[in-house]
């Protein structure tokens, strides 16, 4: 089969969905794989190692023509589109809840589609896991990116100059992000809390050396995700995320439910009990965030706490996140293509609830 790769097109996206390792096992299964022009140089891949790798490096109109399969980060753009031949298999993170019109058009064109975001949270399709890879890029960066606006240390430092206190971080969901996250802000010497509203990750939690805070309201839903509380669970909630956030420096927040908007975990007043100085990174940015003052994309100052929405974090450690969205796009090829095609899929366990069109 002839895979393309091209080059993402959305404003800031530095990722790419293939890597030359994963071009190296898709030639020896006997594919051909085409790669636009500089598709990974800003993630680090030049166009060097694409071609030792076994790739064709070509320009922005030909890596779409005659592709069988059309591999990419970001949705396509409008115009691409119309580039995507007819009866092609699409595989991207489509944002499925607001891509309505995009899988429509698509599905015009009789373009296959399947999106990233959509793999099932099953055993079999663990190595498939995109979102769970670059939540865990994310849960990183967030603690680099909350500690480098931070006007303190994390770590308690014994110096000529006394002794310098750790700083305290509390992150707001233990999913993938958020666990990753309490790794990091761990391994960076900050003293770390954590709460969700799924009980069964304390144990997780507590291995990782944070403590975990006690709300007595529980949303364990299918998959391992969080289902949405109800009023007395979420006002539970609220006062034990109020009780704790004062004393802490750094809040990340991470918690979010699969095609609805975020849950409002940190309010306005919970923002003016905590120290000027303070500094809250809203994981849940892009849908519409767990604090009251994000802003997608900006940086807000409320009370004297500064709180950052970042949008697309991942792509901000462009290589690793490559790396690994490239092996999760990898392992699903090698489960839907066999013998030199794309077989039935509709009842397939994995490719079934992924496939948009």
């Amino acid at each position: 089969m002839r895979i393309a790769v091209p080059k993402e097109t959305a404003a800031h996206e530095r990722r790419v969905a293939l890597v030359p390792d994963g071009v190296t096992r898709l030639v020896k299964a006997g594919h051909s794989v085409v790669v636009e022009r500089d598709a990974g140089a800003a993630a680090g891949f030049p166009d060097a190692r694409y071609e030792e790798a076994g790739a064709a490096i070509v320009a922005e109109d030909v890596v779409w023509a005659g592709a069988d399969v059309v591999l990419k980060v970001q949705r396509p753009a409008p115009d691409e589109v119309e580039r995507i031949g007819r009866g092609a298999v699409l595989v991207a993170l489509m944002s499925p809840a607001t891509a309505a019109d995009t899988v429509e058009r698509l599905a015009a064109r009789g373009v296959h589609v399947f999106a990233m975001e959509l793999v099932p949270r099953t055993t079999k399709a663990q190595s498939m896991d995109a979102l769970s890879s670059q939540a865990t890029v994310a849960g990183y960066k967030a603690v680099l990116v909350g500690a480098g606006t931070l006007p303190r240390f994390l770590p308690m430092l014994t110096t000529a100059a006394g002794t310098i206190a750790p700083a305290r971080v509390f992150v707001i969901g233990a999913g993938v992000a958020g666990l990753q996250a309490i790794a990091t802000a761990r391994r960076l010497g900050a003293i770390v809390s954590a709460f969700d509203v799924r009980p069964a990750v304390r144990e997780q939690v507590q291995s990782l050396g944070a403590a975990f805070v006690e709300a007595g309201a529980s949303a364990e839903g299918a998959g391992g995700y969080a289902t949405a509380l109800g009023a007395d669970e979420q006002a539970r909630v609220e006062a034990a995320v109020a009780g704790h956030i004062s004393g802490v420096d750094l809040v990340i927040t991470t918690a979010q439910i699969p095609g609805r908007a975020a849950p409002r975990l940190v309010t306005d007043a919970m923002l003016a009990t905590m120290r000027p100085g303070s500094v809250v990174v809203d994981l849940a940015a892009e849908s519409g965030g767990n604090c009251e003052a994000t802003r997608a994309g900006e940086i807000v100052v409320a009370h004297g706490v500064t709180v950052l929405g970042p949008v697309n974090l991942a792509s901000t450690l462009p290589f690793h996140a490559s790396q690994m969205y490239g092996r999760n796009i990898v392992a699903f090829l090698e489960h839907i293509i066999r013998d030199g095609a794309i077989g039935p899929l509709t009842d397939d366990p994995i490719a079934g609830p992924m496939r948009l069109a």
